[in-house]
């Protein structure tokens, strides 16, 4: 690609990306920073009931909740007396595509199908491929995806690999992509030359289709236990994840329930560095993402992202490589489910937050996904050692990112390890507050809007940001 290409291009993102949602996101500016967070979703024109029907009609959703007898034993044997929380788990591998992110997909292409759009794109290495690939297939639309899936020298991380056997299988063309910038630019020029539309993970379409996912999740664990969760916890990467299930439980009136974000630790690697690609065993649900989209989450490829990670998590806590890796073959070989690395994210730390409960809590893992050959933790392992990480049995708290994975020798080794959200809430208005104008001044509506994103009272607010200009 030519300098002058990519500049002109980059010059027009906002045009494309505003044609091909549909959405006249300029209409939502509020003040500098602010924008009207509710009124985006509300002019979708889609209630909760309404995406119901959507999703009946691919087969989406009403997947099964699951407990986890054996593993709610096994973390009571190490719990202080009297702990040990019951532990279910929402199987949202039973989607077609076999991950949750089948609900975010259905919404967004039927919108696509009802204003027209001859066929959806997606830029994405994960499960959201081949989720819209699959929603695609069944609406009778054209589908691209573009992903970043190998370094400079050709490697490429088995699960993207898997990812992108999935895409193709359900008639989607793939664009494959070594790591860097080239990425956004790319996704822009198909938009811009196909006409199709933007099926990002981070439209309002896509976080009401996982509204359907906290709602359910709320409903059947009342059923089965005659109250709403007391905790639920979501791998956490983007936000939208987390988001739409917050506002999914609310909407049911799980307002008391704790939403607790988890990610595997990834730091010191970068997520666009050459280097560092390979050499992280997680594609999602990993601090690499996760940090940076909760404390600015407009890096995104729309205007304005409608998950907003922030204003819903009640807890932000860490595990590490290892000890998902551990959770994994705990899951296959205790409960008979073998299922893919990211949902077991939250069940690692579901299994270390659980002992720190009372034995008449529920603790609940919001999805599963499917795994495969390139999304086992052999084929992860593998690459790793191909990398020169160092792979070892011990204490995974001595596990260091990009240089060695420890899987720990004791389940009482898994833990749940605390972010400190006020360090997060400062990092969120430091980056807004960068957005400002010279000597721009924050309007009302941005002091608002500021203090629903963060959670902070107005009048602490206005503390943090005079420190912080």
């Amino acid at each position: 690609m030519s300098a002058a290409s990519y500049a002109e291009i980059m010059a027009q993102r906002l045009g494309i990306l505003q044609r091909s949602t549909g959405l006249n996101y300029a209409s939502y500016a509020r003040g500098t920073i602010a924008f009207d967070y509710r009124g985006l979703f509300e002019d979708t024109g889609y209630d909760l009931e309404t995406v119901q029907k959507v999703q009946s009609t691919t087969a989406v959703g009403n997947t099964p909740l699951v407990e986890l007898h054996n593993i709610t034993a096994l973390a009571r044997t190490i719990a202080p007396a009297g702990k040990g929380a019951r532990i279910f788990v929402k199987d949202e591998a039973a989607n077609p595509s076999g991950s949750f992110k089948d609900r975010r997909a259905s919404l967004s292409i039927h919108a696509a199908g009802q204003a027209g759009y001859p066929g959806v794109v997606a830029a994405t290495s994960g499960n959201y491929g081949a989720a819209v690939a699959s929603q695609a297939a069944k609406a009778g639309l054209r589908c691209i995806v573009v992903q970043e899936a190998f370094d400079s020298e050709g490697i490429a991380q088995p699960e993207i690999a898997e990812k992108t056997r999935a895409c193709e299988a359900y008639g989607a063309e793939v664009i494959r992509l070594s790591v860097g910038p080239e990425l956004f630019y790319v996704f822009l020029r198909v938009l811009k030359e196909t006409g199709y539309f933007n099926a990002s993970l981070y439209t309002p379409y896509s976080i009401q289709g996982i509204e359907t996912l906290g709602y359910e999740l709320a409903q059947q664990v009342r059923a089965a236990t005659g109250n709403f969760p007391d905790m639920v916890i979501a791998t956490h990467a983007g936000g939208g994840n987390l988001t739409g299930t917050a506002r999914g439980l609310r909407k049911a009136g799980a307002t008391g329930t704790e939403v607790v974000a988890a990610s595997v630790d990834l730091g010191g690697l970068h997520m666009a560095s050459n280097r560092d690609f390979n050499r992280k065993s997680f594609t999602t649900g990993h601090t690499g993402f996760s940090l940076p989209f909760t404390t600015w989450p407009d890096r995104a490829d729309v205007p304005r992202n409608a998950a907003r990670p922030l204003r819903y998590m009640d807890r932000f806590v860490t595990v590490s490589q290892g000890e998902v890796f551990y959770i994994t073959e705990v899951l296959a070989a205790l409960e008979g489910m073998e299922r893919g690395p990211a949902g077991n994210t939250s069940l690692a730390a579901a299994f270390a937050l659980a002992q720190t409960l009372e034995r008449d809590k529920v603790v609940v893992v919001q999805e599963t996904e499917y795994t495969g050959a390139g999304k086992h933790p052999i084929a992860q392992l593998n690459l790793a050692r191909q990398m020169g990480i160092d792979i070892r049995r011990g204490d995974p708290a001595e596990n260091v990112p990009g240089e060695c994975i420890v899987i720990p020798v004791h389940p009482a080794q898994i833990a749940a390890r605390p972010v400190d959200l006020d360090q997060v809430r400062r990092s969120y208005l430091r980056n807004a507050l960068e957005t400002l104008p010279e000597n721009g001044l924050l309007s009302e509506d941005d002091r608002e809007f500021l203090a629903e994103e963060t959670r902070i009272p107005p009048e602490q607010l206005e503390a943090v940001i005079d420190e912080l200009q």
